[in-house]
């Protein structure tokens, strides 16, 4: 749930106040929902932040299963999330609903790899892709991840995915500050399975 009052503590970022919501246009036909994505990689707190200013980004979701950088500390969890609400944005932590590494073994195939259609499955992922869409509604959002290209990470290839079944237009902001839509990266690629090992194996 979106919820008016934010709280304190580490579940204040797990919660955005609700507002009017932006699938809605006067008068006229619903507009089609979207959203951001962003890999972190190794650029300065100043760059990011300029880049996501650039695109009017209000909410950012991280979805790292590992919210921690240890080449860009500024990038780590904590850090982050106050940078981020100082910059007067708003800071969700999904990265244990929709992260790329998720801990239940069922997620993992025989070979130790994740799997994304095993994880699609899953409660916690569905759940965390709700509150996705909840925030979509409201919110100009941007999914964060570290990998700068989204065809090597889970943010296109797991929750894109998901997403554009469910009708969000996935739009993927690249280290230049140019912009990648995702229909425009699926008509010249097939489908692709990143090997991520199960973190606890």
């Amino acid at each position: 749930m979106y919820h008016s009052r934010t709280p304190a503590g580490p579940e204040r970022e797990r919660r955005i106040p609700a507002r009017q919501g932006r699938g809605k246009s006067r008068g006229g036909p619903r507009m089609t929902p979207s959203i951001l994505t962003i890999g972190h990689s190794r650029h300065s707190l100043e760059r990011f932040l300029e880049l996501l200013r650039a695109h009017r980004v209000e909410v950012l979701v991280d979805a790292r299963s590992q919210p921690f950088s240890r080449f860009s500390p500024h990038f780590s969890r904590g850090a982050l999330a106050r940078s981020i609400e100082d910059a007067a944005m708003r800071y969700v932590y999904l990265g244990d609903a929709l992260g790329g590494r998720p801990k239940p073994r069922e997620c993992y195939g025989a070979d130790g790899q994740v799997d994304y259609d095993r994880v699609e499955q899953q409660g916690f992922y569905q759940r965390g892709i709700e509150r996705l869409l909840e925030g979509v509604a409201r919110y100009r959002v941007c999914l964060l991840c570290a990998e700068e290209d989204p065809a090597r990470c889970h943010r296109r290839l797991l929750i894109s995915r998901t997403l554009v079944r469910r009708g969000v237009e996935v739009r993927h902001i690249r280290g230049s500050g140019a912009v990648e839509l995702e229909e425009e990266l699926r008509a010249g690629a097939g489908p692709v399975q990143l090997s991520l090992p199960d973190p606890r194996a």
